[in-house]
């Protein structure tokens, strides 16, 4: 790989360019169309999120501090920058992808938990896990089991989840007293706050799957079209997994010099565009939510078992490690 440039431009314009439309969203649109002025403002904010995923990785400079204060307001309101990155980072030891316990944006559960859960939350869950479920349940799902997960965190004595959530007052409150001084009511920010992750929750729906191989894991998806935008070329998930320090304007380019490397690699784990993921998991789950690598009986005999749960550690890491059984799903994060 080649050495990095001090600065890189694509990045810093399109950062300008979110915080413009931005804007314009709040200021300047609500007066002529509120939908348009929700609809730019849920596009924007899931713009900042992958600008986020870009400065957690080191761009579009140097300087992580500097980066972070690149992408500082919390557009998004919800996931404290520090959470983000925290977690995010963590999700990059690809060996525990899609681990339950050990992947923080992992979407399985333990099936130990998932059958001691009440039938309507089960049907919940699995109603997320197809794709209309996950953009319009998805953000409120996730969310949930997000701060649930961050508050018993902060009971148990977690000083760094704490710092993060007391560090992300004031760039969420300076979001919210700036909305509340424009020309777009605060409902409907927050409306568009909850569409703006629903936006993401497309790109995060199928990034990974379980697959016994780690390379097999994480998916390509062949599209270069707005939602490829939006989402920073990050449908070229194994490429970014694979090379985490490039920026998101070169993944492409990377990818389609060798195709075959890179699908040879996660064993053909593969959608042409993102029209293809709409037209065959828009109604109809991908996965199941228990995860299919660690086999539990279902139902009451599910239910019988104890306070800790052996589960089968996927991959080529054999044997079985005793965890303790975790709540109902713990993916939140952009």
């Amino acid at each position: 790989m080649t050495s990095r440039a001090p600065a890189e431009w694509p990045t810093l314009l399109l950062l300008a360019a979110c915080y413009a439309l931005w804007g314009a969203a709040v200021w300047l649109l609500p007066a002529l169309s509120l939908p348009a002025a929700i609809g730019l403002a849920a596009v924007t904010v899931a713009l900042h999120s992958s600008l986020t995923h870009e400065a957690i990785h080191g761009h579009p400079t140097r300087h992580p501090w500097l980066n972070a204060a690149l992408v500082w307001p919390a557009l998004g309101l919800l996931v404290p920058y520090g959470r983000f990155r925290d977690d995010h980072l963590a999700h990059h030891r690809d060996a525990n992808l899609t681990d339950p316990y050990d992947d923080p944006e992992s979407n399985y559960m333990d099936p130990a938990v998932f059958w001691r859960l009440p039938a309507p939350v089960r049907a919940l869950l699995r109603a997320n896990n197809t794709l209309v479920g996950r953009v319009f349940l998805g953000p409120a799902i996730a969310q949930v089991a997000f701060v649930l997960g961050d508050w018993r965190r902060i009971r148990a004595g977690d000083v760094r989840v704490r710092r993060a959530w007391a560090a992300h007052v004031a760039p969420a409150g300076l979001v919210l007293t700036l909305v509340t001084l424009s020309a777009m009511p605060l409902w409907a920010y927050l409306v568009a706050v909850y569409a703006g992750h629903g936006l993401v929750k497309i790109r995060t729906f199928l990034e990974h799957r379980a697959h016994e191989h780690t390379a097999g894991r994480t998916v390509v998806i062949e599209d270069r079209g707005p939602l490829a935008l939006l989402f920073l070329n990050n449908n070229f998930h194994l490429v970014h997994h694979m090379h985490p320090e490039l920026p998101w304007y070169r993944l492409p380019g990377l990818y389609f010099a060798r195709p075959g490397r890179y699908l040879r690699r996660n064993r053909g784990y593969r959608y042409a565009s993102y029209a293809e993921v709409i037209r065959r998991h828009l109604l109809r789950a991908k996965d199941p939510v228990p995860h299919p690598l660690w086999p539990t009986p279902e139902g009451p005999a599910a239910a019988q078992s104890g306070g800790a749960v052996t589960r089968p550690v996927p991959g080529p890491v054999t044997g079985s490690v005793t965890a303790p059984v975790a709540g109902p799903g713990r993916a939140a994060l952009p």
